[in-house]
């Protein structure tokens, strides 16, 4: 039985179509093995949000080749489609196919096993206008299942190189992605988490179908899904019929991450964003109302390109008016082919750091305060494994509904599953809790706190 051994860089969309590569060779008799060890074939799925994404790609390419050099090493992924040639250059890759035309890719290794040439399968994104299916029925280490719903996107902000690399916007089958959901239920995930490139960009290339319908669709025609997440949501796409399924629904879970990039208008503007500062104040103030205590992340850019001090303020103090529940906060990196790599003022980096230090302390701030909420308070948790590093053996850890990570003793059999827990002390990254054993008249969404 020939092997595949598989590595992950980068978002959760390259993480699921890992495993919907493999479905592609267990399909064809492979034995999947661990990256670390000898195999006869290495799939590397490549990162290139920032250039250290592409460095750190490069480095697990020649990892693979030094491991096995008689192995066959495929490189696949969003660095793969933006630089081939780059990639076909490194001594021992066989196959490079980019983020498209993944069912070729073993297509590719037979023909590259007769020839012994290497094959270059990238072929131009931008012409594509068709989501690849990927059958993903079940997950290999991940108790909270992943729903890929979408591909690529049209918004070309200025620090941002993933429209090259994956392409405009595209939307699976609606039929497709309810019966993948029903698939991932019947395989004994509680929760589905819908991601994509630009996810709830769901839609806006169909003509009678968008992402509201596919949100009550997905509530109302999966037979057992209990948890619906949204991994993201832009606040250009928080239309009134968005609010309105969020309002209805039982099932959609506290928590919504709306990328911010930057509370100040200047900087919006010049990173090519859609929205003001105001627009996107208004959005989460309705969306409030329809979620009651919903947990809101973000992302946030400190240091692009020209930002001033005061720049720099009216996003802390935006992001403290907003009350985020937690940040991802990320220095701007001077992505190659971007606009905004080559704006002048780029900022110093002793500069940049010290801004992210502070962000990084007010999220953090923002995070115990919103954690501190529901102290006393029982919550449902799905936990998703052990922590080893405890020296208490029994100590799993998870999420609630609103994304609050929970760790609390438990046992093996409780993985996967929705357990009630008691938050009985909040902290950063953890919080503390107890877990119930009285699981009568338990409910889902949004009233779980007063189950």
């Amino acid at each position: 039985m020939p092997t595949v051994a598989f590595h992950t860089l980068g978002c959760k969309v390259n993480h699921y179509e890992t495993e919907g590569i493999w479905r592609m060779f267990m399909e064809q008799g492979y034995e999947r093995v661990d990256f670390d060890h000898d195999s006869d074939v290495y799939v590397i799925n490549t990162c290139t949000v920032t250039n250290s994404g592409d460095k750190k790609s490069r480095q697990i390419i020649r990892r693979a080749v030094r491991k096995n050099p008689d192995a066959i090493v495929c490189v696949t992924g969003c660095y793969a489609q933006t630089s081939p040639g780059e990639i076909l250059e490194i001594p021992g890759v066989d196959v490079v196919v980019g983020t498209q035309d993944r069912k070729n890719m073993i297509k590719y290794i037979e023909d590259h096993k007769k020839t012994r040439e290497p094959i270059n399968g990238v072929s131009n994104i931008m012409k594509n206008r068709v989501f690849e299916e990927m059958d993903v029925p079940e997950f290999t280490d991940r108790t909270r299942a992943s729903l890929k719903i979408q591909e690529g996107c049209n918004n070309f902000c200025t620090f941002c190189i993933i429209p090259w690399s994956r392409g405009l916007l595209r939307s699976r089958d609606p039929k497709s992605v309810i019966e993948q959901a029903q698939k991932l239920v019947d395989a004994g995930y509680k929760e589905v988490v819908l991601t994509g490139i630009h996810t709830a960009g769901y839609g806006e290339d169909l003509s009678d179908y968008n992402f509201a319908m596919l949100l009550q669709d997905l509530e109302t025609k999966v037979d057992g899904l209990e948890r619906i997440r949204i991994s993201s949501i832009e606040a250009s796409q928080i239309t009134e019929e968005v609010i309105e399924v969020l309002d209805q629904s039982e099932k959609i879970v506290r928590h919504l991450h709306i990328p911010l990039q930057s509370g100040s208008d200047s900087v919006l503007k010049r990173m090519r964003r859609k929205y003001s500062s105001d627009y996107y104040y208004q959005k989460v103030e309705k969306i409030r109302k329809a979620l009651p205590d919903l947990a809101i992340t973000s992302d946030v850019i400190v240091g692009f390109p020209g930002e001033t001090e005061v720049e720099f303020m009216e996003t802390y103090n935006f992001i403290k008016k907003v009350s985020y529940s937690e940040l991802h906060v990320f220095p701007f990196s001077r992505r190659t082919g971007t606009p905004a790599a080559r704006m002048e003022d780029q900022v110093d980096e002793d500069i940049k750091n010290e801004r992210v230090q502070r962000m990084i302390d007010l999220s953090e701030e923002l995070a115990r305060e919103y954690a501190s909420r529901y102290e006393d308070e029982v919550l449902e948790v799905i936990p998703e494994e052990r922590l080893l590093e405890e020296e208490n053996p029994n100590m799993l850890v998870g999420y609630t509904d609103n994304y609050l990570k929970v760790k609390f003793e438990g046992t093996h059999d409780m993985i996967g599953k929705i357990v009630r827990v008691k938050i009985n002390k909040s902290g950063y990254p953890y919080n503390e809790g107890t877990f119930v054993r009285i699981m009568d008249n338990a409910t889902h969404g949004k009233m779980k706190l007063n189950a």
